[in-house]
């Protein structure tokens, strides 16, 4: 089978022409892009800032309303059909996916951010200023971002496992609702070309940026310093790795990296706990839940509009971060769906919105718990370090603190490379099965589409981390959340149509043994 019968270059390339058209002047003009684009975006959160924060909030609430009302028990596949993973595999795919590296560098330092620029009227660097910095760590990677993941997934799951329809795509899912003459046309095309360009462009500065996670830690480990160089050879290694993982499959590749790397992150968390100020973690930890628990509803809602002096730090990131989901969304709920056959809606839903929520915060918890105990004590004083110099450089001068502080580099390094691998290995096996020509109800994607789809993220990533262009893109990725946003609530909606024309909840559903639903 040639290349040409594997993909569908109708979707194809129009994503890839519009990548080269949203690049090229990026690169080109990258500090007048970025001033643009900041602006655009400070304008966003200036009068739809309050939008954002409902959106999370109403996703949240649909995720409740999906799993414990009728649709709940309805089984994504053939209710005699037992799931093909383990609770843990699945959990651990998810978690590997939803959370990725990011949460090594925010677990780290996020905390820093808000301690320096606290909300009205608490002092920069204060007690309480550390613990609204833990507690917002915690709030970005909680309920509502995990929703926004996982919330199309009902449709892509229902139009592939239910309906068997043999394109896994956001279009299909759409067709209850548009109708097949749009579906079928210029409005079917968009929606998929929209996908791949917010994912493609996710993908790329993912790589790009995830990447200093590892050299600034080898930097420190080596006693060299940060070159383009080093950063060629760190993502060559990390892209064959993702490039292998997902040629091997969701099986033999993806599921064996995200589990392995839940025993390697439990290990790494309990030496941190054991080798380092355990007891203070476990402490601040357990403040830190408690002050987001009390605060949830101001972090979730708050946009400062009695405070003149503009948007706060946090009030500016947690519109971008949700927006930045946005942008991710069809990505994770298209994986999801992919790999929760034989799954309830309900298990779905709760499994994405507690399993990485819990890994997050414990992760939070033991990583940003280390950093404010070196700076309590006077051992480091990362809150200067952060402003002064490369925010990424403060990693590897926290775990020198601990003891065999070579060694906690090493390990971290390897998580953190692992869980790269792991968020674009999912990411190539998704973009490559939404390409495919191929019945994805049936098979898996063409193993040489997915190292088609892992070059074309690779290359595009390394010319922009080269001639600039990463930051205005980020930027970029964010704004496209706007129209994600729609099309997230359209194909909630589609579900339910979905499911009420085929009145799955009768006849799609897990039965005992006298013949009830169960």
């Amino acid at each position: 089978m040639n290349s040409r019968s594997l993909i569908d270059y109708k979707i194809f390339v129009p994503s890839l022409l519009i990548l080269i058209g949203i690049g090229t002047p990026l690169a080109l003009f990258e500090s007048e892009s970025l001033e643009l684009l900041n602006s655009i975006f400070d304008s966003i959160v200036s009068f739809f800032g309050w939008g954002y924060l409902w959106y999370g909030l109403l996703l949240v609430g649909a995720a409740i309303y999906f799993s414990f009302s009728k649709y709940g028990q309805i089984v994504l596949g053939d209710p005699n059909e037992k799931p093909h993973f383990t609770m843990f595999e699945y959990a651990s795919i998810l978690i590997a996916m939803g959370v990725g590296s990011t949460i090594m560098r925010t677990g780290m330092l996020q905390w820093t951010s808000v301690a320096n620029e606290p909300p009205a009227g608490v002092e920069p660097g204060s007690a309480e200023a550390l613990l609204w910095g833990n507690a917002y760590s915690m709030f970005l990677w909680g309920f509502q971002v995990f929703a926004i993941f996982v919330m199309i997934a009902p449709a892509m799951g229902y139009v592939l496992h239910v309906r068997k329809r043999p394109l896994m795509r956001i279009s299909e899912a759409c067709r209850v609702i548009f109708g097949d003459k749009f579906t079928d046309g210029w409005g079917g095309k968009a929606l998929d070309v929209l996908f791949l360009v917010s994912i493609l462009t996710g993908a790329a500065v993912t790589l790009g940026l995830g990447a200093p996670i590892v050299t600034y830690n080898l930097s420190t480990l080596l006693d060299i310093e940060v070159t383009f160089g080093m950063t060629i050879i760190v993502t060559i290694i990390w892209v064959f790795l993702f490039s292998l993982s997902a040629y091997l499959g969701v099986d033999k590749g993806i599921k064996r990296l995200s589990t392995l790397n839940m025993y390697l992150a439990g290990v790494f968390a309990l030496f941190i706990l054991v080798a380092g100020p355990g007891v203070f973690i476990l402490n601040y930890f357990s403040d830190s839940v408690s002050f987001l628990l009390s605060n949830y509803l101001s972090f979730s809602l708050n946009t400062d509009s009695v405070h003149r002096g503009g948007a706060s730090y946090m009030q500016s990131n947690t519109v971008f971060w949700f927006a930045y989901s946005a942008t991710w969304a069809m990505l994770h709920s298209v994986f999801a769906a992919r790999i929760s056959k034989g799954r309830t809606i309900k298990e779905m839903i709760l499994t994405y919105l507690l399993a990485p929520t819990l890994l997050s915060w414990a992760a939070t918890g033991v990583l940003g718990g280390l950093g404010v105990h070196r700076y309590l004590t006077g051992d480091l004083d990362i809150l200067s370090f952060v402003q002064d110099e490369e925010r990424m450089a403060a990693i590897p001068e926290i775990l020198s603190t601990l003891p065999f502080g070579s060694i906690s580099i090493i390990v971290f390094i390897v998580v953190a490379l692992i869980f790269l691998t792991t968020t674009l290995d999912s990411t190539t096996y998704t973009v490559a099965a939404y390409t495919s020509t191929r019945d994805m109800s049936r098979f898996e994607p063409a193993k040489r589409l997915r190292i088609i789809i892992a070059a074309v993220i690779t290359v595009f990533a390394l010319l922009l981390m080269r001639i600039g262009g990463l930051p205005p893109l980020s930027v970029i990725s964010g704004l496209m959340g706007l129209p994600v946003i729609l099309v997230q609530f359209i194909l909630i909606y589609a579900a339910k149509k979905m499911m009420d024309e085929d009145k799955a909840w009768k006849y799609n559903v897990k039965r005992d043994e006298y013949g009830k639903a169960s």
